[in-house]
């Protein structure tokens, strides 16, 4: 696999850039983890208060593939700078639905963000184009852990801009993406990543048909949206069941901020992990720590357990997540990079978007024991197929000990 190589000063300034960047956006995105379940459930309390949060993975989804092709061919910063425009436009939408108690409106918004988000989640796959071999894993690493800005002032955000806009509660959290999006627009300006090559564009390498063969391919898209689809699935109901459990807004904000800041935090080290332990090591924590999450959260609906639970929730999904996306890197080269990272998207998005949909109609309908045992089977799929790329690699690797 090939990579292209720079010096080490533009290497660490875009890993500095592309953090940054991250930690606004998915500030954007905790506030609105935060906020759009409640929104929508004042608009339309009817079960489908969850679709607004739905359809930005619907939007995730859907412009997955086409978000890695117009980067492919305007290259990395004209089409991140395109997806914060429509953030702009999503979230001014959202605002405005709010203040024209227009549901059906909330839902556009929320699919535009979700277009808005497709492009990015580019931002942990760029940090790699300009990175050396022994740089790739912790640069993932590093732009993932500016999300630990994001999951402490987030939740912060969302409670001093709820009322902003009184009456017209949320109304102003949605404004306040608005201005995140601006400001990544400015920073997207300094980062420098080479455009791909004219030969390149023309040729793709090999058909995507034989990389999704790969056992790498595989269990990386497999853990990546298993992990991501779990996660969301939890994280999704959390402020609805700890509400309907009487705790109020800050209490369950508090719940979600700490959520986020274990999403995030292991970030720091976990690429460090990756390189001493191995990647399947490093997911498989991620697995174990997943059980722990659903073991707590059926053990009862006291704080303490919503907080211990998503808090285990958020590392299980750093492991998972990070270390499918390391894995993800293992399977493709340089000129097949976009297409083989939107259909791992596209899987991830597509994931997610079943399960955000598919928590408000659970919590209703069955209750928070059933939100929480949905995802074992997943996972205990997710672990089966790490086992068989354990056994296929120790097969190698004897295969190759005996050719020696």
């Amino acid at each position: 696999m090939t990579h292209t190589i720079v010096d080490r000063g533009p290497m660490k300034r875009n890993v500095a850039l592309l953090s940054a960047c991250l930690a606004l956006s998915t500030t954007g995105v905790t506030v609105t983890a935060v906020v759009s379940a409640l929104a929508g459930k004042m608009l339309a309390p009817d079960g489908m208060w969850t679709l607004p949060l739905a359809l930005q993975f619907i939007g995730m989804t859907v412009m997955a593939i086409p978000a890695n092709m117009i980067m492919n061919w305007i290259g990395r910063r004209a089409g991140f700078t395109l997806g914060q425009l429509i953030g702009i436009g999503g979230a001014f939408l959202s605002y405005y639905a709010i203040i024209e108690l227009d549901y059906e409106l909330l839902c556009v918004g929320g699919l535009l963000l979700g277009f808005h988000n497709a492009f990015w989640n580019g931002f942990r796959f760029a940090a790699t184009e300009t990175a050396t071999e022994s740089f790739k894993n912790k640069a993932i690493s590093y732009v993932l852990a500016g999300g630990v800005i994001s999951a402490i002032i987030g939740p912060e955000i969302a409670k001093f801009s709820k009322d902003l806009m009184a009456p017209a509660t949320y109304a102003g959290s949605y404004l306040v993406i608005v201005l995140l999006c601006c400001i990544t627009i400015a920073i997207l300006q300094f980062i420098r990543i080479p455009r791909p090559k004219r030969h390149e564009l023309k040729d793709t390498g090999r058909p995507l048909g034989q990389i999704i063969k790969q056992p790498t391919f595989i269990a990386a898209a497999l853990a990546a949206a298993i992990g991501y689809g779990s996660m969301s699935l939890i994280m999704t109901a959390t402020m609805p069941a700890m509400e309907i459990c009487g705790f109020g807004f800050d209490e369950s904000a508090f719940v979600i901020q700490w959520h986020a800041i274990a999403m995030f935090a292991p970030n720091f080290f976990t690429g460090s992990l990756i390189q001493r332990f191995g990647v399947l090591n490093v997911i498989t924590t991620g697995i174990v720590l997943m059980f722990a999450c659903i073991a707590v959260n059926l053990s009862g609906i006291e704080y303490l357990q919503f907080l211990s639970g998503l808090v285990a929730l958020g590392l299980a999904w750093n492991f998972i997540f990070v270390g499918g996306t390391t894995f993800l890197t293992e399977c493709y080269r340089s000129e097949e990079r976009f297409k083989v990272q939107g259909l791992n998207d596209f899987i991830v998005y597509g994931m997610m978007s079943l399960s955000s949909l598919s928590s408000g109609i659970l919590l209703q309908k069955f209750g928070w024991v059933a939100v929480n045992t949905a995802v074992i089977l997943p996972i205990l799929v997710v672990t089966a197929v790490m086992i068989w790329v354990r056994v296929l690699r120790n097969r190698q690797a004897r295969s190759l000990s005996a050719a020696e």
